[in-house]
């Protein structure tokens, strides 16, 4: 399986491993991009039966061109055939048709630079990124299956990338996070009368410049976790949001612990962690009217146009004025996140895998 280490496909990658490993599987976890850290070393370590092998190669979407890519394939499917894997799961598409694996490839799409720029820009995909989605729809196409983490995100990539069928959806799970021994020092006078959002505060696309304008309405505090600056070059710089920078998954997790309402304003999401995340921890959810979280929240969550900042501003505010609707609300998210777990998610792709093998074997 690839994974890199630098957002939710690590996470993805993880829990799923451990499930797959705990239901007897061996998973040889190939890192893309940049190395893991030390915390991410140590919870890979504490998976029996995951082999951990950093490739170094650069990530799809932050590679100059194809050639890097191919260079990446040519090398993951050296390790496919040195481990003996039965199955190839890629959580990057474009990486599907880049080489000669020999055997059965599963393509989770975890979200693409064509998608995301349908979503976010009302221009088309600029020139640069045209041999990404090239390469994107021809792994798309060659893979033995291919699975997306949400039905909307599903129906999305066919229809960028004008598919013959639908990919088969197989929502994430995740594992909940445990909070930070000690309170977070430097926050700890914040009060439980708040808001939060958390992601990649520098992707447009999450809609942090709603809530930035969302913050100025409201009459108590919206906070931000997350990066303000991409590997782009890409900022981010709040007037009225509180921003708190890139927190530690522990550090997060006793954030979210207190319960705050958490907002999420993103007009882009394949599928959330980071809004599940929330949820297993008793927030009460407003998130933004699209298509990915009315699937997964609808009747668990409170919802708002993408675009609309005086309406995240109001329903965060009346939520916090209004304690029993809140904790009513935050039990219904946390009873809806049952339904996302590792095992769950684990159980649906080892279906896929014995299928293609089962396949694989009836052909030979």
């Amino acid at each position: 399986m690839t994974a890199d280490a630098v957002g939710g496909v690590w996470q993805y990658a993880l829990d799923l491993s451990a499930a797959l490993c705990a239901a007897g599987d061996e998973v040889t976890l190939a890192v893309m991009g940049p190395a893991p850290g030390a915390e991410q070393r140590r919870r890979a370590r504490l998976i029996e039966g995951l082999v951990l092998v950093e490739l170094g190669h650069p990530l799809d979407w932050l590679a100059g061109g194809p050639e890097p890519v191919a260079l990446a394939a040519r090398t993951l499917a050296a390790l496919a055939r040195r481990v003996e894997a039965d199955v190839l799961h890629v959580n990057v598409p474009a990486l599907a048709a880049a080489a000669d694996y020999n055997v059965p490839v599963v393509a989770v799409a975890h979200g693409c630079v064509a998608t995301w720029w349908q979503a976010s820009r009302s221009e088309p995909l600029a020139p640069t990124y045209r041999w990404h989605r090239q390469l994107t729809r021809r792994g798309l196409a060659a893979a033995d299956a291919v699975v997306a983490p949400s039905i909307a995100y599903a129906e999305m990539l066919q229809r960028v990338y004008g598919l013959a069928a639908r990919p088969l959806a197989v929502h994430n799970g995740r594992r909940p996070p445990v909070p930070a021994a000690a309170a977070l020092p430097l926050h700890a006078a914040l009060p439980l009368h708040a808001a939060l959002t958390a992601g990649r505060l520098w992707d447009e696309a999450k809609g942090a410049d709603v809530l930035d304008q969302a913050a100025a309405l409201m009459r108590s505090p919206l906070l931000a976790a997350g990066a303000t600056r991409g590997p782009h070059g890409e900022t981010f710089s709040a007037d009225h949001l509180l921003t708190l920078g890139n927190l530690e998954e522990a550090r997060l997790a006793a954030l979210l612990a207190r319960r705050p309402v958490f907002v999420s304003a993103a007009r882009f999401e394949p599928f959330g962690l980071a809004v599940l995340e929330a949820a297993q921890a008793s927030c009460a959810l407003v998130l933004a009217d699209i298509p990915t979280f009315r699937e997964l929240w609808d009747g668990a969550a409170l919802f708002v146009p993408p675009g609309d900042a005086a309406g995240f501003a109001a329903t965060a505010d009346s939520l916090l004025a209004d304690p029993a609707r809140r904790d009513a609300l935050g039990q219904a998210a946390r009873a809806r996140s049952a339904r996302y777990t590792p095992q769950a998610c684990a159980a649906q792709m080892a279906r896929i895998y014995d299928r293609l093998l089962a396949r694989r074997s009836q052909a030979a």
